[in-house]
């Protein structure tokens, strides 16, 4: 969001008539945000240590959800409102198996919260609002177009996400609002998908609001899900027509400490063969908490071979929130 100036073209924008809630009110829930990452974190190398997106409002007392990655590591954050007001938060929690990250704002926000919606429900080609901070000038009017799951090269899994087109420019934290003026979702990605014909149209990703929830009281109190952290390899992999190719590994991570090396084709943990990335890593999840030894199966160089990995908890290579 480099130019403050940038709008959607008024053709995609919402149109308050079509709703029944208070559009204006409503899109002032949504908040700029803008974190600062130290260099030396184990996230700056992909991530960047400049991150800026949206979150939106949720309670009353300042509390604003967004996507994780924009908060991971975060030494300073800012949460901006649509009339230019900036006010310091902090960041509360990162859920790594959902993405939502919680930032609390340490002073005055006087922005409405907008009131969590029933994503479950959603089918395809409902018409709902993407929105990043800034009003209506910067929300399009979008349809859902498809529930499904997504699996993502870092270790990441959800079994129906929520894709939307068209899709909104600057997607990172939006807020997904539905007719009822209640929040759907959170802006994670921008991905193509082909019509079959050769062209290729551009869908946001949105983590369903439905998955908060169960969480929401756990990120609250103790800044995680009150659950053993996941097993993580540390490793980037891609599927490309049932194959896995490992592009690129965590530096210092599990992987490569065990000798996983780049262009490795996983094929198979344990004794399991595996043959997309979803169920790489359900797999993977399935072996126990992080800690968990895994066995892994490898084509390199045309050659069969098997690495054994000692997993890790993912959140023990981050640094912790600190409070200012």
């Amino acid at each position: 969001m480099s130019n403050p100036n940038w709008q959607i073209p008024t053709n995609l924008q919402p149109d308050p008539d079509d709703y029944r809630f208070d559009l204006e009110r409503t899109l002032r829930s949504v908040v700029g945000l803008r974190a600062n990452v130290p260099a030396d974190a184990f996230t700056a190398g992909a991530l960047g240590t400049e991150r800026a997106g949206s979150g939106v409002v949720i309670r009353d007392d300042g509390l604003v959800l967004t996507i994780g990655y924009l908060i991971t590591e975060a030494e300073t954050v800012w949460l901006i409102s649509a009339d230019g007001r900036a006010v310091p938060g902090h960041a509360l929690a990162y859920d790594q198996n959902t993405g939502f990250g919680l930032v609390q704002a340490l002073g005055r926000l006087g922005l409405p919260a907008i009131e969590m919606g029933d994503s479950t429900h959603l089918k395809l080609g409902d018409t709902a609002i993407a929105a990043a901070s800034g009003g209506r000038e910067r929300a399009i009017a979008t349809r859902i177009a498809g529930r499904q799951e997504f699996a993502g090269y870092w270790e990441y899994l959800l079994d129906e996400a929520i894709y939307t087109a068209p899709a909104h420019p600057f997607w990172s934290g939006a807020a997904l609002i539905g007719l009822d003026g209640k929040l759907l979702g959170t802006g994670s990605l921008i991905l193509q998908q082909g019509d079959g014909k050769g062209r290729r149209h551009d869908m946001n990703m949105f983590v369903p609001i439905g998955l908060l929830r169960p969480i929401l009281d756990d990120l609250l109190t103790l800044g995680r899900v009150n659950q053993p952290p996941r097993p993580w390899l540390g490793v980037y992999v891609m599927e490309s027509e049932g194959v896995l190719v490992v592009q690129g590994m965590a530096d210092g991570g599990p992987a490569e400490k065990a000798g996983v090396q780049t262009g490795d084709r996983i094929v198979g943990v344990g004794e399991d063969d595996i043959a997309d990335l979803g169920g790489l890593w359900r797999r993977l999840w399935a072996t126990g908490p992080a800690g968990a030894a895994v066995r892994l199966r490898l084509l390199r160089d045309g050659n069969d071979m098997a690495v054994r990995v000692s997993t890790a908890d993912r959140t023990k290579f981050l640094r912790a929130p600190r409070l200012h």
